[in-house]
């Protein structure tokens, strides 16, 4: 599809729309106007109003919308007045889009990662919940069902924000590897079976990278109040390295504060009585036993080599050894699974009785086996037939969603959202999502995305993979002092 901007920039934000809007089109940019299909959007500015104007030429019309804005509002910050410009960009193509013809989207014209963010911002002005509802939906187009979502996590984003302090941060320490890698992912998790070699190098690396983190930590006297292991499969590793890697960040990081300890040791295949007790031992709160699916065929289907049989065998192990909570990621839209398959998921899921459940929508991303190589995967008809269940079953369940988040490439263009029993939510998801405090990365492909009090980020990003990650760590160790310079001028 030709795209021609006119009077601004903001490529991004069309590209995003025309990405949620007509996922089978790709943008083209040509030097010069040229015949047939296209979407120009235009930017005018009289001397009281900003107007964005979308016009969509297709073989069946040409469609038009407009959005504008008061110019007084455009005279804060750089990054702000960008931000409210680039909303008039997608509310323009959305309502164009509609005249068009197309149905609308759940999300109507939101595109961003963290709509939460959008209703927090109208909550703190005072707005009663109905009313933030009400205004979510007229500005946004957003249906019912997820500006209440949106309503809902913004409360526990406010409650998160209101108990932090200026010093506090919470720790990632990613494990890049897993027994075997699922047809959907993109992370740079490496099979164990092809990588085996590299789990040691790896460590020591890794343990070499915590010591440069808190010491950073210490020289700004910052407060560690999550801690979060993730991966791949942070249960990949044997107990004697988990026990050598938790007695290392208790050694370097002041963990007195630490309010919540989460490890994901999502694959039941890697989850040992023995590595159970390790966890417990060094005080985590939480694990995340991920089955996905609870279908053998979709199981197979994705890659894993494991039964829903074995999920629930690795779950009566968490709950024998005790002490911890226990969060169960689903994806709905999985290659052949099935409305019907997901509700048989879901129910037996909830009869486990986990404090967590988080329900994402599949993303095609790029890298993936899936991506590359296709896949029977529903539609969006039949992964809305799925979020539809899930939505009531959930709430009736007496669980509450808590964060959310949206991706590229997500079927149907929904999100992924945790839902919590009261008072079991998880610190950390929140504050990475609504981006709350910073969070410092250790391990390959972390990312260290720092926040100051002023809405300033910064983010320092390690070698993805492991091999480059072991090669690079001394100069992975040497970014960490990015960190003090960043609270420096931060505190200025």
């Amino acid at each position: 599809m030709n795209i021609y901007l006119i009077g601004h920039t903001y490529q991004y934000a069309v590209e995003q729309s025309l990405l949620t809007l007509f996922p089978g089109q790709k943008p083209v940019y040509p030097s010069a106007p040229e015949p047939g299909e296209s979407i120009t959007v235009k930017q005018t500015r009289g001397r009281r109003w900003t107007t964005m104007t979308t016009t969509l030429r297709f073989t069946a019309g040409t469609y038009r919308g407009s959005a504008r804005i008061e110019n007084s509002r455009l005279t804060q910050e750089p990054f702000v007045t960008d931000r409210l410009l680039q909303r008039l960009v997608r509310q323009s193509f959305y309502k164009a889009a509609l005249k068009s013809g197309i149905p609308a989207p759940e999300w109507g014209a939101l595109t961003g990662v963290r709509p939460t963010k959008l209703m927090t911002r109208l909550m703190e002005r005072g707005l009663t919940d109905a009313q933030a509802k009400r205004e979510f939906r007229r500005e946004f187009g957003v249906s019912p069902a997820r500006a209440e979502l949106c309503v809902d996590t913004a409360h526990d984003s406010m409650t998160a924000a209101a108990s932090l302090t200026d010093k506090s941060v919470c720790l990632y320490v990613g494990i890049p590897f897993c027994p075997t890698r699922c047809a959907y992912c993109s992370f740079v998790s490496q099979a164990v079976a092809k990588s085996m070699k590299l789990i040691d190098p790896f460590f020591d690396a890794l343990l070499q990278e915590v010591e440069a983190t808190a010491k950073q930590v210490r020289a700004l006297g910052l407060q560690p109040v999550s801690l979060y292991m993730g991966g791949g499969t942070p249960t990949t590793l044997s107990a004697p390295q988990l026990d050598a890697l938790f007695s290392k960040l208790e050694a370097e990081f002041d963990l007195s504060k630490l309010r919540e300890n989460t490890v994901e040791a999502g694959r039941p295949d890697t989850i040992t009585k023995e590595k159970l007790e390790v966890l417990k031992a060094h005080g985590v709160t939480r694990v995340s036993v991920n089955p996905q699916t609870m279908e053998d065929s979709v199981l197979d289907a994705i890659g894993r080599k494991h039964t829903a049989r074995d999920i629930l065998d690795a779950l009566s192990l968490v709950r024998e050894t005790g002490g911890m909570a226990v969060n169960m990621d689903l994806i709905a839209g999985l290659p052949t699974d099935t409305p019907d398959g997901f509700r048989r998921t879901l129910d037996t899921v909830l009869s486990l009785s986990p404090e967590n459940v988080t329900v994402h929508t599949l993303s095609l991303k790029k890298g993936a086996t899936l991506k590359d190589e296709g896949g029977d995967v529903p539609g969006a008809q039949d992964v809305a037939q799925m979020l539809d269940y899930a939505f009531p079953r959930l709430r009736a369940a007496g669980y509450r969603p808590y964060y959310l988040y949206r991706q590229k490439n997500m079927a149907g263009g929904f999100e992924n959202t945790g839902w919590t029993r009261p008072g079991a939510e998880n610190l950390y998801n929140i504050c990475i999502m609504e981006e709350l405090c910073s969070i410092l990365a250790m391990g390959a492909g972390g990312s260290t995305k720092l926040i100051a009090p002023t809405g300033k980020i910064q983010r320092i990003f390690a070698p993805k993979y492991p091999n480059e990650y072991i090669a690079n760590i001394q100069k992975t160790c040497s970014d960490k002092e990015r960190i003090e310079a960043f609270y420096g001028i931060s505190s200025q």
